[in-house]
């Protein structure tokens, strides 16, 4: 990974969530380094929003961090008071959320919120704010006389390049991404892609992309992290997983989505519903719905039912949180 420093900029380390009585995020430990374009993906509701609004430490009641520790640069953010965070978010993380109609204020022009957005972390008069959007605009591909727009006037994908140029406002050492191209048709998607790319290559910052379309992932990340039931059940750069996934869930994941080439082939999925957060499946949580957990192999079998499998390296930086992986060791 070129550019990429071994040491992390952000380590969560076994990071616990619960919104009351659910637990959210279960023991999740994630590291990404300066410059590296980390993927987490995983079905809706599996925790990877929470992840991210952790690590800003945006969590609305009920939900609260637990345990565990969220590391920035070797200092723990979660001990940050109020005016520390304050100048946290934004400058050294910023988050791009999933929607960009509801991160962007529908009654003011695109300009005024960057003024609002400017003002409120650094001392600098109007005028300077809104030459400095329009520099942010022209850096994600928008004319900057778009200032003066508003969100309705815009189509979903420059929208989306609006709150991008946001993110970049402050020059922060991350981005967290939570699936902003969701809603986008897939042209486009690959297009902002494509852009991200560039500017992390051009501005050396680190992405978090939080996304369910694994397909998005396999391109343009680093590494890949898969999220499921809250937990982290396998982890590995992006062409190991890619070339070799080993979790059944992963291999369900990639067999989700139609091959750009080479010969067509049937979709197969994953079948069942991801579980009940509240009453999680007892053993490994994947199993209820793993095409691997059969009593024919009775010894697995109740391990899988009965044993929560932890997340162990199968090759260099590549985890793997399953039972059947061990056996194939």
């Amino acid at each position: 990974m070129p550019g990429v420093s071994p040491q992390p900029l952000v380590e969560l380390d076994d990071l616990v969530v619960d919104y009351g009585r659910v637990r959210a995020v279960d023991h999740v430990s994630l590291s990404i380094r300066p410059g590296e374009f980390v993927g987490l993906a995983g079905e809706s509701g599996c925790g990877k929003s929470t992840v991210a609004h952790a690590l800003l430490r945006i969590l609305r009641p009920p939900g609260e961090i637990v345990s565990g520790r969220i590391l920035f640069k070797g200092e723990d953010a979660a001990a940050l008071s109020r005016e520390q965070l304050r100048r946290f978010r934004w400058r050294n993380i910023s988050l791009v959320f999933q929607s960009a109609m509801d991160s962007l204020n529908p009654v003011m022009r695109v300009g005024d919120q960057f003024v609002d957005m400017l003002r409120a972390h650094e001392r600098i008069d109007r005028s300077q704010a809104l030459a400095r959007a329009g520099e942010l605009l022209e850096l994600v591909g928008i004319d900057r006389n778009r200032i003066r727009a508003y969100p309705h006037e815009l189509s979903g994908g420059m929208r989306q390049r609006v709150v991008i140029a946001m993110a970049l406002a402050l020059s922060p050492e991350l981005i967290v991404m939570d699936e902003p191209t969701t809603a986008l048709d897939v042209v486009v998607q690959r297009e902002i892609l494509q852009e991200i790319e560039q500017l992390k290559r051009e501005f050396s910052f680190a992405v978090l992309f939080i996304t369910h379309d694994l397909s998005l992932l396999v391109e343009f990340s680093d590494r890949i992290a898969i999220m499921y039931a809250g937990e982290i059940v396998e982890s590995a750069p992006a062409d190991a997983l890619f070339q070799r996934p080993e979790h059944p869930y992963t291999v369900g994941l990639m067999s989700s989505f139609p091959p750009l080439h080479g010969p067509i082939v049937r979709l197969t999925g994953i079948p069942g519903s991801p579980p009940d957060l509240a009453k999680p499946p007892t053993g490994c949580r994947f199993h209820p719905r793993c095409p691997h957990c059969t009593p024919d192999a009775p010894q697995l079998y109740a391990r899988q039912l009965s044993e929560r499998p932890e997340l162990r390296p199968i090759a260099p930086d590549h985890l793997v949180a399953c039972h059947l992986a061990e056996e194939r060791l």
